[in-house]
């Protein structure tokens, strides 16, 4: 059993997936506070091509955790080589009014030397909710 509960990147990247994920999606701590836990505060998070620095993944996880009920993190891959990452998973998130999203994630990024994530690019791909109606909407 791991001895830090709120793995870092650098330490455990799908244990970081899965603890970030949920405690941005669903946690009632500050958001600014989990942000820093696991990113410097510097972060560049390049996702489908848009940039998001600190106040910006701040402000997405508000409507996040307005509407998402539950979230499902399935981690297929992680590579962690030097200060650098790289992970394959799927996020499964229902709605509060019932949707169902489920997204492929491809994730590659730059560590600090303390072991959190500097700079991140990811590209989503939408996928067919399984559970649902098939649309993955």
């Amino acid at each position: 059993m791991s001895e830090n509960p709120r793995p870092t990147p650098a330490q455990e990247l799908a244990g970081y997936l899965r603890s970030y994920i949920r405690e941005m999606g669903l946690g009632n701590e500050d958001p600014g506070v989990v942000i820093d836990r696991y990113h410097t505060p510097d972060i560049e998070w390049h996702s489908d091509g848009i940039r998001l620095d600190r106040d910006k993944l701040i402000a997405h996880a508000r409507p996040a955790r307005k509407n998402a009920i539950a979230l499902d993190i399935e981690v297929h891959d992680t590579l962690v080589a030097g200060d650098r990452v790289a992970a394959r998973y799927t996020l499964r998130s229902t709605m509060r009014k019932g949707r169902r999203l489920s997204n492929e994630i491809y994730l590659f990024g730059e560590l600090a030397p303390d072991g959190r994530l500097r700079r991140v690019h990811s590209t989503t791909r939408d996928m067919p909710d399984q559970a649902g109606d098939g649309t993955g909407r």
